[in-house]
């Protein structure tokens, strides 16, 4: 079994594959302060009455956490075949930007996800912390793409600086015509951020021609979704997926 990690700023989605199927998922809150002992304690509770894990692909946009985690894979998992994605790891995605190493781990998974999955060229919207579109050429390149902040730090930064403003439950409203100021604020994040996606796809397309696929995926995206006109797919596992694939091309003989 395979156990893919990817730590983002606010969430850890945590994957177990069976062969190339995925078993079993988890999203667990991430925590800068844990500890690899920590790390390796919740890890224990979660694969409990698992199947044992043979490998690891772990990738983070965290630094200080990453540390962490490569502790708990040096002192638990020493025996198992570790993937960890940074320089060095060969991903099969040339990264076609000013500076590469300004591209975040989890947005090379994903373009290796993406290309596998739909080919090329193609868009992933990632619903996360930020909000990125990243584009893949048809060759599988990743050529860049557009970060805005997310829907949730978007909402929070809103009701800090607003003192009648609050946090709000992320539903569709009745109407984009709020009749209260939940509505309002419902409908200013949903259907605010669907128009945003929609209006940067349609921008790209505009300078790189037609796409194979506008993919959507992150703990988000099944928000945003359904208001959105220019997302042709959801893939809420894409970096889970991405992992899996970069296990295999790392351990070709595993």
């Amino acid at each position: 079994m395979l156990l893919a990690i990817d730590v983002g700023n606010t969430n850890t989605v945590i994957g177990l594959f069976d062969n190339k199927e995925l078993h079993e998922s988890w999203r667990i809150k991430t925590d800068a302060g844990e500890t690899a002992d920590e790390l390796a304690l919740k890890f224990k509770g979660l694969l409990h009455g698992e199947p044992a894990v043979t490998g690891i692909s772990l990738c983070s946009t965290v630094p200080a956490v990453l540390h962490q985690y490569r502790l708990m894979c040096h002192r638990y998992y020493q025996e198992i075949p570790t993937v960890i994605v940074e320089p060095g790891i060969k991903t099969g995605v040339p990264i076609l930007t000013d500076n590469p190493k300004e591209v975040g781990a989890d947005r090379i998974v994903n373009t290796l996800a993406a290309h596998t999955l739909y080919g090329g060229p193609c868009i992933v919207v990632d619903f996360g912390t930020s909000t990125n579109l990243d584009v893949v050429s048809a060759k599988g390149e990743f050529l860049g793409g557009a970060l805005a902040p997310g829907i949730e730090i978007s909402l929070d930064a809103l009701a800090s600086r607003a003192a009648q403003l609050r946090k709000v439950e992320l539903v569709a409203p009745r109407s984009v015509v709020g009749k209260n100021t939940v509505e309002a604020l419902q409908a200013g994040a949903i259907y605010g951020f669907a128009g945003q996606v929609d209006g940067l796809v349609d921008r790209i397309i505009e300078e790189i021609g037609p796409v194979t696929a506008v993919i959507a995926t992150g703990g988000l995206s099944p928000i945003v979704v359904p208001e959105s006109r220019t997302i042709t797919v959801e893939e809420t596992n894409l970096t889970l997926i991405g992992l899996a694939l970069l296990f295999d091309k790392n351990n070709q003989s595993t």
